[in-house]
């Protein structure tokens, strides 16, 4: 099949996915989307939101409907990095005993790190290199994480007795920080209405696994032009007050720290996904902004010149979004 057969082949199978996904989620159409967005681009994805906003439903039900293992993990004070990337055990056969490793919950196509806050940063940690490098070492070993990988963190904005701030490092191994909102009272009637009765939604499958391998690998193929790379580096050197002596006076005034090269990455990367989910074949600037507002979020850090102002991150990437 060509390249562009299966961007054909995307479209009809977005809207069927789409379709599915909607058996048991009402609204959110926004979240759904970038949420497909990262996946194509192979990255992982902070799903901001109080609870009762249906979080663990949307990754569950995605899951399903792509064919692919689900894990959650509950995040815990006392959880221990070992809970979640697997441990080695002494194991007896006939009479001989040996080390046998026992796979842990990252060993899932799509894991659920619920409440990923509420853990010390030590057993954050132990996501890193398996986001990174879609694997985990233990006892000296290597083992391979099966493809595609998906991670999708969760916090509550409100909570913050007994959480832990996720390093700065973590953070920038996320593609994207997606905030939920509440629903419409339209919408919450209705999931109050089907959620009350005894209906039971059913999800079948959009895509298998191996086409979705077939689309990332796609999206990488996807031609960006020059002069799209140029504007995006440019914008994001913008928010580097420390490194930038051109950025505009606001950055200086507002921001500690700006974007990394992955902010750069994450942008064209989220631009060509959405280009290919659209069914066009190449991204456009406006691809770019779209993504920009879940890219940015969690990787400017504003100074407290800002906090005293009552200036947020979202406030400053509104404002830098006009320097595009």
């Amino acid at each position: 099949m060509s390249d562009i057969e299966t961007v054909e082949k995307l479209e009809t199978a977005r809207s069927k996915l789409i379709k599915e996904i909607k058996e048991r989620i009402v609204g959110q159409d926004e979240v759904i989307n970038q949420i497909l967005i990262s996946l194509l681009a192979q990255g992982h994805c902070i799903l901001l939101g109080v609870p009762g906003l249906a979080k663990t439903l949307i990754v569950n039900t995605l899951a399903e409907a792509l064919s692919l293992s689900f894990s959650r993990i509950q995040f815990t004070p006392d959880l221990m990095p070992a809970d979640i990337t697997g441990t080695e055990i002494v194991d007896s056969i006939d009479g001989r005993r040996s080390f046998r490793f026992i796979k842990g919950p990252i060993f899932a196509n799509v894991v659920l790190a619920d409440e990923i806050n509420r853990t010390p940063p030590r057993t954050q940690s132990a996501l890193l290199q398996a986001m990174q490098e879609y694997n985990v070492t233990i006892s000296g070993k290597t083992y391979d994480l099966e493809s595609p990988f998906f991670v999708l963190a969760t916090q509550n904005p409100i909570e913050q007795e007994g959480t832990y701030p996720l390093p700065e490092a973590q953070l920038d191994r996320f593609m994207f920080e997606i905030e939920i909102q509440y629903p419409s009272q339209e919408e919450e009637e209705y999931i109050v209405k089907t959620t009350t009765s005894a209906y039971i939604p059913t999800v079948k499958k959009a895509l298998t696994s191996q086409e979705i391998i077939e689309l990332q690998s796609l999206v990488r193929k996807v031609p960006v032009s020059d002069e799209l790379i140029h504007s995006v580096v440019k914008f994001v050197n913008l928010t580097r007050p420390s490194s930038n002596s051109d950025c505009p006076k606001y950055i200086k005034d507002w921001v500690a720290w700006g974007g990394s090269p992955r902010a750069s990455q994450y942008l064209i990367l989220g631009a060509k996904a959405r280009a290919i989910l659209e069914g066009r074949y190449t991204p456009s600037i406006e691809d770019v902004r779209y993504v920009a507002i879940s890219v940015l979020r969690h990787r400017i850090i504003p100074n407290f010149n800002a906090e005293a102002e009552g200036i947020t991150t979202l406030d400053i990437i509104q404002k830098l979004l006009k320097e595009l």
